[in-house]
């Protein structure tokens, strides 16, 4: 399955209705779910209870655990945690929308403080379930086990880094429909792959445009990403003086040199070759190593207006760039730096709320938008978000994106819808990203031969939120 459901509080709530029983009946379901996960841990427990379901949750976890014979001591009305070896937090669940209570708030730094292993009933208390926002004090949890399908705010950043590792148990409850998705690693095996008859146009074109004095890497990783990516043909377009480095460093690639300015950028007299280059391609890369003057913003504008194929727009094509009208799909790849610029607010804000902030870029764009994280979300407009979650703490190194970029683009190229490409080009990045294995010190060029393998299958198993 290429996608698991991300459920918002509203949507748990109507799975919560349409299950045939008592709520007590699923009280005591989700409680016996928590306890056999807590068993995994030594010593005393300590279970903090809260008024709403949640803490009913963790009152059936406790008398599921003390009928095992576990010391357990429940917490209620916010008394003191004592010493236990293990934390349950059933303080708060899916229903919070505003910063927790100060009482709420002082227990969750006891929690925090406490130095133990947590397990989060549902979500750790304090986020977002529907966003991922934490707006106040928030569990910082070990592990969480949820119910029936995972929520929004335990893939999403900030959640995502307050949950730990995700158990999802579905203790009968089935989805009664979602609009965000988390997307896994079976979404590679609907990459198109060559077979028999295909030749090398038809495996996929992609044209790269873009480099500069000083940034003549970034160009040749998206292009070698593309071919590892298993485009057929892919050509470099570049300033004319830059050719030799790319002739001495990017053997397999076809080499366009085009018009540049004095400082050797491309500028609005580089677009018409542009174009004619364009016209065998199925995808253009456009941005890496580009450079950031007004003629290169102008030479963006041009290609928008006039390429009449999908456009994977990165890096510096971003930079002062406003809403455009195409044709032709376009995926534009931010980081959350990028992001704040295009949408003239602060890189904080963005950290901050990241679905809402991706979903805004996408309706004002009208394009897709990849929000770069561990949590990378892609938006359309109209549409729900997908959640590529499988990114390492490695990948925030120099060239990544380039490479990220041209893996789009191949998928693209290769007959790929242009959200389902980008996802899928996220799952395959983050997966190469896993089986390189190198953090410390994983460079980009590492991640290249690591998306052929994920592309091969390895790294299946991995999943998306074990933390």
């Amino acid at each position: 399955m290429s996608f698991e459901p991300l459920l918002t509080a509203e949507e748990t709530r109507r799975a919560e209705a349409a299950h045939e029983g008592p709520l007590e009946a699923l009280m005591e379901l989700a409680g016996t779910a928590v306890a056999n996960v807590a068993e995994r841990f030594p010593g005393r427990i300590a279970v903090v209870c809260g008024g709403g379901s949640n803490g009913g949750d963790g009152r059936a976890c406790a008398r599921v655990l003390q009928a095992r014979g576990r010391d357990v001591v429940l917490v209620e009305g916010f008394g003191e945690l004592g010493e236990p070896d293990l934390i349950i937090d059933a303080l708060l669940g899916i229903g919070l929308k505003d910063s927790p209570r100060e009482d709420v708030s002082r227990m969750i730094e006891r929690i925090n403080g406490a130095g133990k292993p947590v397990v989060s009933v549902d979500v750790p208390s304090g986020i977002d379930a529907s966003t991922g926002e934490v707006s106040g004090a928030a569990v910082r949890a070990t592990l969480t086990v949820t119910f029936g399908a995972a929520k929004v705010g335990l893939a999403i950043a900030p959640g995502r880094f307050h949950a730990g590792s995700v158990v999802v148990e579905k203790i009968g409850l089935e989805p009664a429909g979602h609009d965000h998705a988390l997307v896994t690693a079976s979404v590679l095996a609907e990459v198109p792959r060559k077979g028999a008859e295909s030749t090398k146009y038809r495996a996929g074109t992609v044209l790269v445009v873009g480099g500069s004095p000083g940034l003549t890497g970034a160009p040749m990783l998206a292009a070698l990403a593309a071919f590892r990516a298993d485009a057929g043909y892919v050509e470099v377009a570049g300033p004319e003086s830059l050719l030799p480095v790319f002739e001495a460093r990017l053997l397999e690639a076809v080499k366009r040199p085009l018009p540049e300015d004095s400082s050797h950028r491309l500028f609005v007299r580089s677009a018409e070759a542009v174009l004619e280059a364009a016209e065998r391609a199925q995808c253009v890369v456009l941005g890496p190593g580009l450079g950031r003057s007004e003629g290169t913003r102008d030479f963006v504008r041009i290609l928008l207006e006039n390429l009449p194929v999908t456009v994977v727009l990165d890096a510096d094509a971003l930079w002062e760039l406003d809403p455009f009208e195409r044709k032709a799909a376009t995926v534009m790849t931010p980081h959350a730096g990028e992001l704040a610029r295009l949408l003239d607010t602060e890189s904080a804000e963005i950290d901050a709320h990241r679905l809402e902030s991706v979903r805004r870029a996408a309706s004002r764009f009208g394009s897709v938008v990849l929000l770069k994280g561990a949590d990378t979300l892609v938006a359309a407009p109209r549409e729900g978000v997908l959640v590529a979650a499988y990114g390492r703490p490695s990948l925030a190194s120099a060239g990544t994106g380039d490479v990220l970029a041209g893996t789009i683009a191949a998928f693209v190229a290769k007959g790929m819808e242009p959200r389902l490409a980008a996802a899928a080009g996220a799952v395959a990045h983050g997966l190469a990203s896993r089986l390189v294995d190198r953090q410390p010190g994983l460079v980009a060029g590492d991640l290249l031969p690591a998306i052929q393998r994920a592309l091969d299958g390895e790294g299946s198993e991995l999943d998306p939120l074990a933390g």
